[in-house]
């Protein structure tokens, strides 16, 4: 089932988008504030997921204009206190550190990935994580949703750890059977995510 978007969700702002993909597991996408891309675009994704240990963030961005900021921390503030959980702020790689800090100093986070929670390199400083709770992949540079899905550029890769090892990761969460895919850059994949996956591996990348 695709994902509900939901301006009653307690993260959503005007310039907030917000989509519900399953309970406890929502992505939201916001302007990044120096990113400029001709084809990544200035749009962010970011990762809200609830476990049974903890509550995920994952490449978390906070907006920029302030009454916007100050709605989503208050809202995200309803949501910790809600879980009573501690929180946990995972990076897919180090320049998507985004808020990152910030957050981890407002909610005493941890940076460690919460039991079942798994975070395979697919180069020497990136990870893709896995999320077994929600059967949900989230990735950082290495898949792009634009279009399709596909693997990032080979060359983004160089000296990186290679092509060889993130087809490897990718084909062994296929074996996982996800049901969502869910890349910082682009759109998400909420249907037949195991295919669209498989075929990001099988397939040549972005180019």
């Amino acid at each position: 089932m695709g994902p509900r978007r939901s301006r009653a969700h307690a993260l959503a702002s005007p310039r907030v988008e917000v989509q519900r993909l399953a309970d406890g597991l929502w992505r939201w996408t916001t302007r990044h504030p120096t990113l400029e891309d001709p084809v990544l675009g200035t749009e962010v994704g970011c990762v809200y997921a609830e476990t049974n240990d903890a509550v995920v963030l994952i490449d978390p961005l906070v907006p920029v204009d302030v009454n916007e900021r100050n709605r989503f921390l208050d809202a995200l503030d309803r949501d910790v206190k809600r879980m009573q959980r501690p929180v946990a702020i995972l990076l897919t790689c180090a320049w998507h550190r985004r808020s990152a800090d910030e957050l981890r100093e407002r909610y005493r986070a941890t940076d460690e990935p919460p039991r079942g929670v798994d975070a395979p390199p697919v180069a020497d400083d990136e990870v893709v994580l896995w999320l077994p709770s929600h059967r949900a992949v989230v990735a950082g540079d290495a898949l792009l949703g634009l279009g399709d899905l596909r693997r990032c550029p080979d060359e983004w890769l160089a000296e990186r750890g290679g092509r060889e090892l993130l087809v490897a990761v990718l084909e062994g969460l296929v074996e996982l059977e996800p049901d969502f895919v869910l890349p910082s850059h682009g759109d998400p994949v909420v249907q037949d995510a195991t295919r669209a996956l498989a075929a990001a591996a099988a397939e040549p990348p972005f180019e």
